[in-house]
């Protein structure tokens, strides 16, 4: 279950950066593929758009990170990376990695998204409308091939919040 909690957009230092809050619990049958030694991947991606009314919206910056969560049990401990750029299993270059004793202190990073840089200022013209989409999902498709066929029909496995919020007047001038 995922659900948005909060969606703050704050402009700071010629940038507009997001800040939110997720309520994320893992279903038992993620919790019990973790435990066994399949790494989970989320993705958060947040887009800028500007109301266009002769076309369709146009985006004007997007910003995207990548967590990959895995149980060590040799260690019998929870590694989570994170990056800008897709995790791929081959390597973990680019990414930030961090340890933790127990599987709520790992998901409250994810939970947590604060100082999320997702456009210049000088890509927000001050006289039109823009709007932020907010996305986070767990990815499917970095699961191994047996386990998106069987997960696929699973709503255990389904986990996925979506959220717009328009960006104010003042906050982009």
């Amino acid at each position: 279950m995922a659900e948005l909690t909060e969606l703050r957009p704050e402009r700071r230092d010629a940038a507009l950066y997001l800040t939110t809050q997720l309520k994320l619990e893992l279903a038992p049958a993620v919790e019990d593929a973790l435990i066994k030694g399949l790494a989970v991947h989320f993705v958060a991606e947040a887009e800028v758009m500007r109301d266009r009314w002769y076309w369709s919206d146009r985006k004007v910056g997007t910003a995207s990170r990548y967590y990959r969560l895995a149980f060590q049990p040799l260690t019998r401990r929870w590694r989570l990376n994170v990056s800008n750029e897709p995790i791929s299993s081959g390597g973990l270059a680019g990414s930030i990695s961090q340890s933790f004793e127990n599987l709520p202190d790992a998901l409250a990073v994810i939970r947590r998204q604060s100082g999320w840089k997702i456009a210049d200022m000088a890509d927000l013209p001050p006289d039109t409308r823009q709007y932020i989409n907010y996305r986070f999902w767990l990815d499917m498709s970095q699961l191994p091939r047996p386990f998106q066929i069987a997960a696929g029909n699973q709503t255990e496995w389904s986990l996925s919040v979506a959220r717009q919020i328009r960006l104010t007047a003042d906050m982009v001038r």
